[in-house]
C-alpha cells in the first residue's frame, strides 16, 4: 500500500486536493495521512488557542469524510503551526512514498512566500506534488454555510432552515456557538452535539465548536477558519434576544458582505 502525507491547512477540504488523492487511488491502494498545521490566528480579534486547534481539527474532519466517502483509507492530525517543521516531525515519525502539499493561489499563500515546497522538496528526497486550490473558484460546487447561534442552536426552527439549505444542493455545514459568558461550558457543548447528531442523523454533514462569548467576534473568527460562503444566524425573538439589541444581523452584513439569513427559535 502507497503511504501518501498530505499537508495542508485552510484548503485541506478542497476539490483539487481530494481529487489528487482519488487519482492515486485509481491504480492502486493508497493511505492518506493528512496534517493540518494550525494557522496564526490574525489580530484584532480575540483567539483562544482551543479555538484555534477545535478549528483545525474540524477542517481535518471535513477532509478526511471526503476521502472516504470516497473509498480511500486515511487518517490525520493537528500539527505545530509552522508547515516546515510540521512535515519533517510527521517524516521522522513514519516513512511515505510520497508528499502532497496544498495551498492557496501564489497571490493568497504565506505558505508559498515562505517557499514552503522548495524547502521540503530539498529536505524530504521523495516526490513531492503541489496542489492549487482557490476556494473562491470553488464556490459553486460545494457551499459553505456558517451556523451561528447559541440556546437555540438545537431548535426545531434552525434544525428544519439547514435540512432545507442542504436538499438544494452539495453544502458543508459549520457550526459555531458562542458560550454565553455566565454559563457552564459544558451546557454548551451539550446543545451542540445534540444539534450535531441530529443534522448527522437527517444525512447533512457538519462540524462545529464551542467559540468566544461575543458572537460577532466568533464569527470574525469563524470567517478566517472556515472561509463560508453564507451565514445562517439563529436567536430568540427580538423581545428577548440580547444578539438583535446589539444588531448583530445588520454589522455582520456590513462587515462581511456575505448572505445572512436570520432564524426566529422561539
Amino acid at each position: 500500500m502507497k503511504r501518501v502525507l498530505v499537508v495542508a491547512n485552510e484548503t485541506v477540504a478542497g476539490k483539487p486536493l481530494i481529487d489528487a488523492i482519488r487519482k492515486r487511488a485509481a491504480g492502486e491502494e493508497v493511505h492518506a495521512h493528512v496534517i493540518s498545521p494550525q494557522n496564526q490566528p490574525k489580530h484584532g480579534y480575540v483567539i483562544y488557542d482551543e479555538h484555534v486547534r477545535d478549528a483545525a481539527e474540524n477542517r481535518l474532519e471535513m477532509t478526511l469524510a471526503l476521502l472516504r466517502e470516497a473509498g480511500i483509507e486515511a487518517d490525520g492530525e493537528v500539527m505545530d503551526p509552522d508547515p516546515y517543521s510540521a512535515v519533517m516531525d510527521a517524516l521522522g515519525e513514519q516513512d511515505y512514498d510520497e508528499i502532497v502539499i496544498s495551498t492557496h493561489p501564489e497571490t493568497r499563500s504565506g505558505w508559498l512566500r515562505q517557499g514552503l515546497v522548495d524547502r521540503v522538496e530539498r529536505a524530504a528526497r521523495r516526490p513531492v506534488e503541489h496542489v492549487v486550490v482557490d476556494l473562491d473558484a470553488e464556490r459553486d460546487d460545494t457551499k459553505r454555510t456558517l451556523v451561528v447561534a447559541n440556546q437555540t442552536v438545537a431548535s426545531p426552527e434552525l434544525l428544519d432552515t439547514l435540512k432545507k439549505k442542504a436538499s438544494e444542493g452539495p453544502r458543508r455545514f459549520i457550526v459555531i456557538a458562542p458560550q454565553a459568558e455566565s454559563e457552564s461550558e459544558g451546557d454548551a457543548h451539550e446543545r451542540l452535539a445534540k444539534t450535531l447528531e441530529e443534522l448527522e442523523d437527517a444525512g447533512i454533514h457538519a462540524v462545529g465548536q464551542v467559540e468566544h462569548h461575543d458572537p460577532y467576534t466568533a464569527i470574525q473568527n469563524a470567517l478566517q477558519f472556515y472561509a463560508p460562503d453564507d451565514i445562517v444566524i439563529s436567536t430568540f425573538p427580538e423581545t428577548r434576544s440580547g444578539w438583535l439589541r446589539n444588531d448583530l444581523i445588520g454589522r455582520v452584513e456590513t462587515s462581511t458582505g456575505k448572505p445572512v439569513e436570520h432564524v426566529v427559535s422561539a
